[in-house]
């Protein structure tokens, strides 16, 4: 067998065993869970929610300041290359804070109340300001790992009620100023913005609450992520935007 077509076989191989050991681990997860295991969570188990909510007209305060820069923002797939298989325009547009283990401190020191919200979630791993154009359509796809959970708050929701919506497995939700949402990315999920303005969320990953060995577990596997390739590279991208960004408030400080 030619070289090529042995790498390429033992690359299928590989897969499909990764994809046999994460239904398994979705599996065991879906079982440990102390919140149970569903498309979207009753807000009643995260009692933090209360507290994050009344912290919005804060929040929104600092994310006007944010999109005066809308255009200078990047593309959720600038930074998070895999992204490019759901989209692939300037319409997904995202304001990071933190990603597994690191810290956007720029971002977080221009946005004090936001990251102050966001210390009150326990387990928080990865957050931003997720940032839809108008007519933007999120194509179905699913979250790669059941160890987080994700959470969303309605930052800004135009339009009549249900434009703005997203849906998880067979579950369909419209996002709400100021209300939250939980829900397991791992389900197919894809969302809408058929307004004609645009919307924003706080877009929070959390892990998820396990019980005993699972919990261990978890913990470590997130802890390996952070210092994946797939992480390394988007931290990268995310500092070299930071620059370009320094350097547009810059300009307008100067001008």
């Amino acid at each position: 067998m030619p070289i090529q077509g042995f790498r390429a076989r033992a690359v299928d191989v590989a897969n499909r065993i990764g994809e046999k050991l994460i239904r398994l681990v979705d599996g065991y997860f879906g079982r440990r869970s102390l919140v149970g295991d569903h498309t979207f969570f009753n807000q009643v188990d995260f009692p933090w929610i209360a507290e994050v909510e009344a912290d919005m007209p804060a929040i929104r305060k600092e994310l006007d300041d944010v999109l005066r820069y809308h255009d200078d923002l990047p593309n959720f797939q600038d930074i998070s290359t895999d992204q490019y298989s759901i989209t692939d325009d300037d319409n997904w547009k995202t304001f990071f804070f933190y990603a597994y283990g690191y810290k956007a401190g720029d971002n977080a020191d221009r946005c004090p109340a936001t990251a102050g919200a966001l210390a009150k979630i326990p387990g928080m791993t990865s957050a931003m300001f997720s940032i839809l154009s108008p007519g933007k359509h999120i194509p179905p796809h699913g979250g790669p790992y059941k160890g987080v959970l994700r959470y969303h708050l309605g930052l800004m929701v135009p339009g009549a009620p249900g434009s703005c919506r997203i849906r998880v497995g067979n579950d369909i939700r419209p996002w709400v100023e100021g209300k939250s949402l939980v829900f397991d990315d791992t389900w197919e999920h894809e969302a809408w913005n058929d307004s004609d303005s645009t919307r924003v969320v706080l877009f929070v990953d959390f892990k998820r609450p396990l019980r005993g060995v699972a919990r261990i577990f978890n913990e470590v596997v997130l802890k390996l992520i952070g210092f994946s390739p797939f992480i390394q590279d988007a931290r990268a991208r995310h500092n070299n935007w930071e620059k370009k960004w320094e350097s547009v408030r810059n300009r307008d400080r100067a001008a």
